[in-house]
């Protein structure tokens, strides 16, 4: 009798072990950055948090503990398996077209908003790619490129009281593996999940419904997060 058991769909919610993997925080000096940083390595995984300065780094890196080191930019993406990139978005180019190399192999989680700000509050800015993701996508050829963390309140990440974050977290990427891998990351923060969320051409409106949850937190003095329902 033929065992057809590895010709069955894939179970959606059956992810990798990620435990092994290094996390590197690129902007992991900033809040956002310093947050996930806090919360991953909180969570037992090994955490570098980069910097345009090394010695800012590993000064962030010993305020946050759980062991997480510091490195300059480049050093933080050679000794990353995964590598998130929480840098703000004017910074966004320029850093990754200085770490090409660095990041080449790589699995890269791009969790930066283009966003614009004025009179009236937060809005989306259009990238010329489509979206944040897309232009890292353009800029990195030889790493594998995923969209996720768009929309965690850095308050929260970075408030050791808050012991959960009840909130889900879209991934967006070209290859399941990759997705799989990233929502792994995320379902190891108590509280969160990692929902496939489609492909970077859809990462535009994840990205900038971030300042629609601006504009709830600040209406009803909030750190909003997001639950997607039925999955």
């Amino acid at each position: 009798m033929t065992d057809n058991s590895t010709d069955q769909p894939k179970d959606p919610h059956d992810l990798p072990d990620v435990s092994g993997l290094v996390v590197g925080v690129l902007g992991g000096t900033g809040d956002q950055g310093r947050g996930l940083a806090y919360r991953f390595a909180r969570a037992g995984q090994k955490v570098v948090i980069g910097s345009r300065s090394a010695e800012r780094a590993r000064a962030a890196a010993e305020e946050l503990g759980h062991g997480v080191e510091g490195a300059d930019n480049a050093e933080c993406a050679r000794r990353s398996d995964v590598v998130i990139i929480a840098v703000p978005w004017d910074g966004h180019g320029p850093t990754l077209t200085a770490l090409r190399e660095e990041l080449a192999g790589k699995l890269v989680v791009d969790c930066v908003n283009p966003l614009g700000f004025d009179k009236k509050g937060a809005y989306a800015l259009v990238p010329e790619e489509g979206s944040a993701a897309e232009q890292a996508a353009a800029l990195l050829p030889g790493s594998r490129v995923t969209a996720a963390f768009h929309h965690l309140s850095a308050v929260l990440l970075q408030d050791p009281s808050v012991e959960r974050i009840d909130t889900d977290v879209m991934v967006l990427g070209e290859k399941r593996a990759d997705t799989d891998t990233v929502q792994a990351l995320a379902g190891l923060i108590p509280g969160m999940r990692g929902v496939f969320a489609g492909r970077l051409r859809n990462a535009h409106q994840v990205e900038s419904l971030v300042a629609n949850l601006i504009s709830v937190n600040r209406r009803y003095k909030a750190h909003a997060g997001l639950r997607v329902t039925d999955v």
